[in-house]
């Protein structure tokens, strides 16, 4: 297992480097974000490490680059020494997988370690299904229930990342995000991209698939989702 440890905390880096080498883990650290932003998506790995206070990219901001402008689903572990439920919120939002905070077992983390790279498959694909949906990511084709869907490159972006994130409740401003960087509009036009989606994704076919939990963001799925 190839595991990515990105902390500025020199000492704590060394002891989970040296734990996890008794494990026989292949492993790299980064002391900053932007060395560790460069390794993540240059390299493969099947566990990142993440502490949340880092010089040069802090680590929400390089968890959302990861996720949405690197297009990268290898499972983060976010370490950090602030552990308020704000904090751990707004780490979920920007797409951590789990959440340890400082002190912290050595034995507990590689166990997480262990439950994230075998929870989330990253083997290679540019086929994405949810129920009778389907996105193919290099022919820019979408289907439901073999019916073809001719989507405009800003829904497309926004489906696809919520297929790569299916089930999983995804935020607002990551999906803002995801289409204008750090200059969203100032009008709604998340939710007109959003409504038009729906009405072709969804709007045909008995079961909907895109849902709106108040208060948190959208979701993706075939099973039962809060309305």
């Amino acid at each position: 297992m190839k595991v990515l440890i990105i902390e500025d905390n020199q000492d704590i880096a060394s002891s989970i480097y040296d734990y996890l080498e008794v494990l026989g883990y292949m492993v790299d650290a980064a002391g900053d974000g932007v060395t560790g932003l460069h390794l993540a998506v240059t390299k493969d790995y099947d566990v990142i490490i993440l502490d949340l206070g880092l010089p040069g990219i802090d680590g929400i901001t390089l968890c959302r680059r990861l996720r949405l402008d690197a297009q990268r689903l290898i499972p983060v572990l976010m370490l950090t020494a602030r552990d308020s439920l704000e904090n751990k919120l707004e780490g979920f939002k920007s797409g951590t997988d789990d959440y340890m905070a400082k002190p912290f077992s050595l034995k507990e983390l590689a166990a997480r370690i262990k439950v994230l790279s075998e929870r989330i498959s990253r083997r290679p694909t540019s086929q994405l299904i949810v129920g009778d949906l389907s996105l193919d990511v290099d022919a820019h084709e979408v289907f439901r229930a073999g019916k073809h869907i001719n989507l405009n490159p800003t829904q497309f972006r926004l489906l696809m990342f919520l297929m790569q994130n299916a089930h999983r409740v995804i935020s607002r401003e990551e999906l803002e995000y995801l289409v204008w960087k750090d200059d969203p509009p100032d009008s709604d036009a998340l939710r007109t991209h959003l409504s038009n989606l729906r009405l072709m994704v969804d709007k045909p076919f008995d079961k909907p698939l895109l849902h709106t939990v108040r208060g948190f963001g959208y979701k993706l799925t075939d099973k039962n989702a809060e309305e």
